[in-house]
């Protein structure tokens, strides 16, 4: 039958409708679809760590941060991405690699020991700062209490400043014959001053004296440990630090040659050969801190989430390197051990 004039009008009216009413459907569609979109935005965070970037531990460091995170819901290559720089403790190098961070406009910052977080917060006020094994950061000004952190950082400390005199009471413990022992620190962080200066108030108690020796490069240390060997060297103090972590093999192999008794602050000097450690499981730390990632992520301010402190500590024996420098371990300490190496 032949289209009269009324009808094609009617075509053309029917047509226009069932067009507007798709395109209608199509724009109520696209809030959803920019909510789905803006949902699943690839989130990026940025990792300043003080290691060297073939270093085993910083790969079980981050390991367990990337665990943590992916517990969480939060998977590398589909809605989170990290940019990762190590400065190997260097200052300089630091400070340029958190300029570089910072510069990638991250929604957040993963930081490491005061040598990462200073550096970070002298480059930024405002991208959200999680921190792990940062020794005293109310004292060193980072932070203005444990319970509110105030400004954009927040994370884990490493441990109390007291537990530093415990270190020279169990190397008494395990040779009773130490007289005086040199302790190694970083003099360039609150930390070092403050781990040996409790050092230093046990000491009289202990009946050993204390005598620093200021880490800088691995000459340095090489020569003083030498220099307090020569003077009639008997025990070894390792504080913590970015500088103690970067240099253990050489402290390590340094005790073991002058066969010095040496108390470590972790695990890992311990299962690298050292003796004797007490100290919390820093790995853990990054475990945790991927839980604060998460939560800033989702929009928590790090100003509302206090610091935490480790609530244990392990203490970590080698039997082979006690026999190795001519100790016996005393039972008590063996019965108190977390892990002992055989």
């Amino acid at each position: 039958m032949p289209m009269t004039a009324g009808s094609g009008q009617m075509a053309i009216d029917k047509g226009r409708r069932q067009f507007i009413f798709a395109l209608g459907g199509a724009a109520a569609g696209w809030p959803l679809a920019a909510r789905a979109q803006q949902a699943e935005r690839i989130r990026r965070v940025g990792v300043l760590m003080p290691l060297t970037v073939d270093d085993p531990e910083l790969k079980a460091r981050l390991a367990a941060f990337r665990q943590g995170l992916q517990e969480l819901g939060w998977v590398e290559g589909q809605n989170i991405h990290f940019d990762i720089r190590t400065s190997a403790g260097n200052p300089a190098d630091a400070l340029r690699y958190a300029a570089e961070l910072v510069a990638l406009a991250p929604d957040v910052i993963l930081t490491s020991g005061s040598a990462g977080l200073a550096p970070a917060l002298q480059t930024t006020h405002t991208v959200p700062i999680v921190f792990a094994i940062v020794p005293d950061p109310v004292g060193e000004g980072f932070i203005n209490s444990l319970s509110r952190p105030g400004g954009n950082a927040t994370g884990f400390m490493m441990f109390e400043y007291n537990l530093a005199g415990k270190w020279l009471e169990l190397l008494k413990e395990i040779a009773p014959n130490v007289t005086h022992a040199a302790v190694l620190r970083d003099p360039a962080i609150a930390a070092g001053i403050g781990q040996f200066a409790i050092i230093q108030s046990v000491a009289l108690a202990v009946g050993i004296d204390v005598n620093p020796i200021n880490m800088h490069d691995a000459a340095g240390i090489e020569r003083d440990v030498a220099a307090f060997v020569d003077s009639g060297g008997g025990g070894l103090i390792l504080t913590a630090s970015a500088l103690s972590a970067v240099h253990r093999d050489l402290i390590i192999a340094l005790a073991t040659h002058y066969k010095m008794p040496t108390v470590y602050p972790e695990r890992l000097f311990v299962t690298g050969g050292g003796l004797i450690s007490y100290g919390p499981d820093f790995v853990n730390q990054f475990h945790h801190a991927a839980g604060y990632v998460d939560q800033i992520l989702k929009g928590a301010k790090p100003a509302d989430l206090p610091v935490q402190a480790p609530t244990k500590y392990e203490l970590v024996v080698n039997l082979k390197t006690a026999k190795a420098l001519g100790l016996t371990i005393p039972p008590a300490v063996l019965t108190r051990a977390d892990q002992v190496i055989e």
